[in-house]
């Protein structure tokens, strides 16, 4: 009998990211977040509002209502990013993730790659491209690996 091929780790792992974005509160873009070390979550994330806040989609998208484009005045949007909740509940949980690797289906953004080099995160492999030249600078100024995921490559 043959076995099915098993993924590859990185498949696996950007997979979950789809699986993990479905549970975000955002009526513009579903992102998820997986940061992994030696092959073990540490945390996941998607985007939405803090806990205990109102849903995007009971108080609307001021963004939307604004015709604010995609990547621009993050500061006047409910949520958070799924990079940005999956550090937060490592941190809130007590998880160091000095060393790891975070899996995101949206490569991240700017004020993302921020709070990745902050953290000690070493590497990110994400599925889907976002144009923000920054956060390219800034991880390759801080030697954080970016890596696109494209299946059957890895």
């Amino acid at each position: 009998m043959n076995k099915p091929e098993r993924p590859s780790w990185d498949e696996y792992f950007i997979e979950m990211t789809n699986l993990v974005k479905q549970r975000s509160t955002c009526l513009r873009r579903q992102v998820g977040a997986v940061i992994v070390k030696d092959h073990h979550i540490l945390a996941t994330g998607y985007n939405g509002v803090p806990s205990g806040i109102a849903h995007c989609a009971q108080t609307g998208c001021l963004r939307e209502k604004l015709n604010v484009p995609s990547g621009e005045r993050h500061e006047i949007c409910r949520g958070l990013h799924a990079e940005q909740n999956a550090i937060i509940q490592a941190a809130y949980h007590g998880i160091s993730i000095k060393g790891s690797v975070i899996y995101t289906n949206t490569k991240p953004c700017s004020i993302c790659a921020k709070m990745i080099c902050n953290a000690g995160i070493e590497k990110v492999i994400y599925e889907t491209g976002y144009s923000d030249p920054l956060a390219d600078e800034m991880l390759y100024e801080k030697k954080v690996l970016l890596v696109k995921y494209e299946k059957g490559k890895f």
